[in-house]
C-alpha cells in the first residue's frame, strides 16, 4: 500500500507545472546625451553597448541588462545620463611627465541616474571616468573611454545596491 501511495504522489508531482522562478528586474540602459557646448567625438551607441556588456558581466546575476525595457516586465529600472565635460588628454604629457598617472589621460565627467519604471530617481551619481592606466588603445568610435565607461557605472550601481540593503 505504501509503495502504491508513493508512486501516485510521484506521478502527480511530475504532472504539476513548475513554479515560476522569480523574475530578475530589467535594467534598461539608454544612450547618454551630451551637455550643450561639450564637444564629445564618440558614438554614444557604442558606449551604450560597452556599458551594457560591463553591466551584464558585473551585474548579470542581479539584473537582466537590456537596451530597452521589455513590455510587461514587473520590475524595470532605467539608466540615463549625460556627459558634462570631455578632455582629450595628451599622450606625450602622460608618458613623460606623469609616467602614466592621471595627468594627460583622456577623461570625461558624467552624471547618471537610475529611475524606476514610473520615472522616480532612485540613485544618482557624478563621476569622472579616465582611460585605463598606461592605456593607449584607441578605438575609432569610442576612444579610450569605452571600457572604463561601462566598468565605472557597473561598479557604482553595485555600491548603490549594497547601500540600499
Amino acid at each position: 500500500m505504501f509503495k502504491w501511495m508513493t508512486l501516485v504522489v510521484f506521478v502527480v508531482a511530475l504532472g504539476l507545472p513548475p513554479a515560476p522562478a522569480q523574475e530578475k528586474p530589467a535594467l534598461a540602459v539608454h544612450g547618454f546625451t551630451v551637455a550643450t557646448g561639450v564637444k564629445f567625438p564618440y558614438e554614444m551607441t557604442l558606449l551604450q553597448d560597452q556599458a551594457i556588456a560591463a553591466l551584464k558581466d558585473k551585474g548579470g546575476a542581479i539584473f537582466d541588462v537590456v537596451r530597452d525595457a521589455p513590455p510587461g516586465q514587473a520590475r524595470v529600472y532605467i539608466l540615463d545620463g549625460i556627459v558634462l565635460e570631455w578632455h582629450k588628454g595628451n599622450t606625450a604629457e602622460r608618458m613623460s611627465i606623469a609616467a602614466g598617472s592621471v595627468v594627460g589621460r583622456e577623461n570625461a565627467k558624467i552624471h547618471y541616474w537610475l529611475s524606476d519604471k514610473d520615472g522616480k530617481k532612485i540613485f544618482e551619481h557624478t563621476d569622472t571616468i579616465r582611460q585605463g592606466f598606461m592605456s593607449n588603445t584607441h578605438e575609432k568610435n569610442s576612444g579610450t573611454l569605452g571600457q572604463p565607461f561601462g566598468e565605472k557605472i557597473a561598479e557604482r550601481l553595485k555600491e548603490a545596491k549594497r547601500a540600499a540593503q
